[in-house]
């Protein structure tokens, strides 16, 4: 039982495809972390005290089969087929792919983390075949290798990750076979180890590889349209528009950096410092909240001392664990795991996202429990009654929270729905009602600001609560409360300040803010 509530809960969260607003990633993180708890309950209720090598089997095979259906999935959104499963799949046009994740390089590490899991599927497969050759015989190893479904899942993998369209999967796909075939270098000096062994784990990953290149062309002609105008390739000969690129996007962080390197603009800043920065060249066009890469991202809301701390704690770690000399199965598929997501953070921002944080976690849990210099497949250390008693303990409190986060999330939601579709005891006074509402605050704020009408009598309160929603979403419709706020009370000194970042964030929702005159002056000042 614990080994298939592992598989349950590890699967799960992949293939959620709800979504409820206001903000779309909070139900799918609040599931992640119930499935989380649900793993730690497995753990704790495990009567092998973690000397259980079905857990590992479980955790691999939820990875595999995530991937797999997920696949699935994006190859019907891809020929514009997602709506015959309903609310059960996202739809998207044809010629796109996602799977439940809504986010194409997210899909496509999905993907390469399958693939991890079906090169660790192959490992004990072949343990057959080492005992035919042990005793004499000729060991084939298609037969033991039980290749048409490990093989079949490899290219269904390729086909995915090349209906993604996604340059980071790309990257992905090309970093698992360097790890693999670096591991087969290091094992192919092992006397102990077979070469075929070793051999067969690289034909799954070039497998994917040929479904990739195959199914790049393949799938856009089946689909009818251009095969060299779509896909990975395509979109890496094509690149960004200036203001959309990743280039000016880094560049205007490195400035944010420049301006505050010690402390930083704090956590959770970086859209607000992006708003009210005026960049002496491009900027980049749209509400930056994430800097697109893990390093970054630290040094501009932490400070570069914290990020630099962090990341070289992390670098060292890595060395002192050298993956690329890995022998062990199960090592190499938590450290396999952990570089498909590490280089996914380089470009965006997976760890912020539920699945891909339990991937993280329950990766760096294997490093833990499983001996690094095991010598056998199946050792791992055994749990202590302190550690079942921490993982119940831990899983209760995350479904604690869990539910308080959701009750909240639930009645702050209904100012965002009609009012025919709220609860019936929210229908009226909703705005008074949620407030008291622990959680979700900032969303609350919005919501009044953006529907209570302005006039003389509250400018004053709507411009003090626009500034403060600049540090939550600094969107068009806030500044422009701010701004007309601001007109109201008088205050040209404010007007001043952010009409000329309105005109530079929002060059096209721009209906009258024009004040060239007053560009210089407002770079050079903080704001009133």
């Amino acid at each position: 039982m614990p080994a298939l509530a592992v598989f349950l809960f590890v699967t799960l969260p992949w293939l959620n495809p709800f979504t409820p607003g206001p903000v779309a990633q909070v139900g799918p993180l609040l599931f992640a972390w119930v499935c989380a708890a649900g793993v730690l309950l497995a753990f704790a209720f495990d009567r092998q005290r973690g000397e259980n090598p079905q857990i590992v089997s479980a955790l691999t095979a939820a990875w595999a089969v995530a991937a797999c259906l997920s696949a699935l999935v994006g190859l019907a959104q891809y020929f514009g087929a997602a709506s015959a499963f309903g609310v059960w799949v996202n739809h998207t046009g044809v010629g796109e792919a996602f799977g439940n994740l809504r986010q194409r390089n997210q899909f496509a590490t999905l993907q390469n983390i399958g693939l991890f899991a079906l090169v660790w599927l192959a490992a004990p497969a072949l343990a057959v075949g080492a005992r035919h050759s042990a005793a004499g015989e000729r060991a084939f190893p298609w037969q033991s290798l039980r290749s048409p479904a490990l093989l079949l899942g490899a290219a269904l993998l390729g086909a995915g990750n090349a209906a993604s369209s996604s340059r980071t999967g790309l990257l992905q796909l090309f970093l698992v076979w360097l790890l693999v075939w670096g591991w087969q270098r290091t094992a192919g000096r092992n006397a102990a180890q077979p070469r075929w062994r070793l051999t067969v784990r690289l034909a799954v990953v070039l497998t994917t590889l040929l479904a990739f290149a195959l199914a790049t062309f393949a799938l856009p002609w089946l689909a009818g349209l251009d095969p060299l105008g779509s896909g990975a390739w395509a979109r890496l000969r094509a690149g960004d528009s200036a203001c959309a690129s990743r280039l000016t996007l880094w560049g205007n962080v490195l400035h944010l950096i420049e301006l505050k390197p010690w402390l930083g603009w704090g956590w959770g800043e970086l859209d607000y410092a992006h708003f009210v920065t005026l960049y002496p060249g491009e900027r980049f066009c749209a509400i930056l909240d994430n800097a697109h890469n893990l390093p970054l991202h630290l040094a501009v809301e932490l400070g570069l001392p914290a990020a630099l701390a962090l990341c070289g704690g992390a670098l060292w770690l890595v060395w002192r664990g050298q993956p690329w000399r890995e022998q062990h199965p199960t090592r190499q598929l938590a450290w396999g795991v952990l570089a498909v997501i590490g280089l996914h953070s380089l470009l965006e921002y997976p760890l912020w996202y539920g699945p891909f944080q339990m991937a993280a976690v329950l990766s760096v849990w294997l490093l833990w429990w499983v001996p690094r210099h095991s010598a056998s497949a199946g050792s791992y250390k055994s749990f202590r009654p302190l550690a079942l008693y921490s993982y119940a303990l831990i899983a209760l409190i995350i479904v604690a929270y869990c539910s308080f986060a959701a009750w909240n999330y639930y009645l702050v939601s209904q100012l965002y729905l009609p009012a025919n579709q709220r609860a019936n005891a929210y229908r009226e006074n909703t705005l008074q009602k949620v407030r008291s509402a622990w959680l979700y605050q900032d969303t609350v704020r919005f919501a009044e600001l953006t529907t209570t009408a302005l006039t003389a009598d509250n400018a004053a309160y709507q411009n003090a609560l626009a500034k403060n929603m600049l540090h939550f979403s600094p969107e068009a419709k806030v500044v422009e409360v701010l701004l007309n706020s601001a007109v109201l009370l008088g205050r040209t000194d404010v007007v001043t300040f952010y009409a000329a970042r309105y005109r530079a964030a929002f060059p096209k929702d721009d209906d009258g803010w024009m004040r060239p005159s007053s560009a210089p002056e407002a770079a050079a000042e903080a704001p009133p």
